[in-house]
């Protein structure tokens, strides 16, 4: 028992050697000092995300009196210390009308920008949630069920993503065109595999490689057509009879105003956390930090490695922390609580049931996973015949999407509360040797 506890707690501290590692402050603060700003008439701040507000409250610390003024539409609960930028809360994932306020003061500062201005664009992921303006006629109410319908249906983020764009006034690269002729210095915390940037927070300020037949494959390809508002079938339909001007493409004159950089990603936190494990006295091993699929095919693929490491010592002989990053996907068939993390280590439960010596850990780098307080959860192979004890069965809450009522009675949650910044997830795999068992 004493073991499990120390790879809890091992666990814990090389994922919080991940989450520093992405810490947008330090970051923001690198990228800005780096730079000459002071040709800019006036600097106006915008932005939206989970971490954008600790994005500005490093901007604010550089830039001080510079920053003429700013909005930041954040997440609740996700706001830190600031003076010169407006922070405002609105909802994540589903949009609310909060966030359409908000968008709309953010597309506003935008056009006030003129030549000679700047417009520094702070964003991180859950910006798309949080920047909600839908092309008319299309309603809050009714994006809010489209986007309700992409969640549940087990789409992409990139496929997710293509769709808002099409369906919003101020994404996929709508806010450079709007900022213009002003220049836009956009920061980015990527959020998405591969760092793409006209994905990361639907690209506001990104060329968009994406169209209104992109998001119509998506609509079909999850057999949507029927459900989705009318409103929004509508707008995609007339313009992917163009009879709806497409989003900024590579090429226009807005983006010869526009840099985007990305300050943060899956990348540089996966590789923090494989420094502490190796500090810990692990052979790390990096799977990937592009891994995307079905969270339970996902979870049964890292406990298989597990299991070939604990009884052959192939591909690494242990003590080993296996890693991965990315962020997974879950299709939707039960009425329970939970996120990708927590369904990750549930999932995870049941492959490595009865066996000791290994742990699975997977969490959220913001702090929040779904709709749930907490970052995610961990498991070893005593997980399920602990909750059994307590009448909880594995299976069918794996079935119901309820991993959150599973792991929350077990003391088994990561809670962490808001971390601060948001760069996809992390996913552990400790292996002890067996000697030690």
């Amino acid at each position: 028992m004493q073991s499990e506890k120390l790879l809890r707690r091992h666990a814990l501290s090389i994922f919080r050697a991940a989450v520093a590692a992405a810490d947008p402050r330090r970051t923001v603060r690198e990228a800005l000092r780096a730079m000459d700003l002071s040709r800019y008439r006036r600097i106006f701040v915008a932005g939206a995300g989970k971490a954008s507000a600790a994005m500005a409250q490093a901007a604010e610390q550089v830039l001080g009196r510079r920053i003429h003024s700013g909005w930041i539409n954040t997440k609740d609960g996700h706001l830190a210390p600031v003076r010169r930028v407006r922070l405002h809360e609105a909802s994540h994932p589903v949009p609310d009308a909060r966030g359409v306020e908000g968008a709309r003061r953010i597309a506003e500062i935008a056009a006030q920008a003129e030549e000679g201005d700047l417009l520094l664009c702070l964003i991180s992921g859950g910006g798309s949630a949080l920047l909600p303006l839908p092309l008319e006629p299309l309603t809050l109410e009714e994006k809010q069920e489209t986007t309700r319908l992409l969640l549940a249906c087990g789409a992409t983020i990139r496929e997710i993503n293509a769709v808002r764009k099409h369906l919003s006034a101020i994404k996929g690269g709508r806010l450079a065109r709007l900022a213009y002729p002003a220049h836009v210095l956009s920061l980015l915390l990527s959020d998405v595999i591969g760092d793409p940037l006209d994905v990361i927070a639907s690209g506001p300020t990104a060329p968009d490689t994406s169209t209104y037949r992109t998001a119509w494959d998506v609509i079909e390809k999850y057999g949507l057509a029927a459900k989705i508002p009318a409103a929004a079938r509508r707008i995609l339909e007339e313009g992917l009879a163009g009879r709806r001007e497409e989003t900024p493409k590579p090429g226009d004159p807005c983006f010869a105003r526009t840099r985007n950089i990305i300050v943060g990603s899956n990348r540089l936190a996966v590789d923090a956390a494989a420094r502490k494990a190796r500090e810990l006295g692990y052979r790390p091993l990096v799977l990937s930090t592009t891994i995307e699929g079905e969270t339970r095919d996902i979870a049964l693929m890292h406990a298989a490695i597990a299991r070939e490491i604990a009884e052959s010592g192939r591909p690494a002989r242990p003590p080993v922390c296996v890693i991965s990053g990315g962020e997974t996907t879950v299709t939707l068939k039960g009425g329970g609580l939970g996120g990708r993390n927590q369904e990750f280590a549930l999932a995870a439960a049941l492959a490595l049931e009865g066996r000791e010596g290994v742990l699975a850990f997977s969490a959220g780098t913001d702090g929040t996973d779904g709709p749930t307080p907490a970052a995610g959860a961990m498991a070893d192979g005593a997980t399920v015949a602990r909750a059994a004890a307590l009448g909880l069965d594995a299976r069918k809450m794996l079935a119901a999407n309820d991993s959150y009522h599973f792991f929350e009675p077990l003391g088994d949650l990561v809670i962490t509360g808001p971390t601060g910044t948001n760069v996809m997830d992390v996913r552990l795999m400790l292996v002890r040797p067996r000697r030690a068992r």
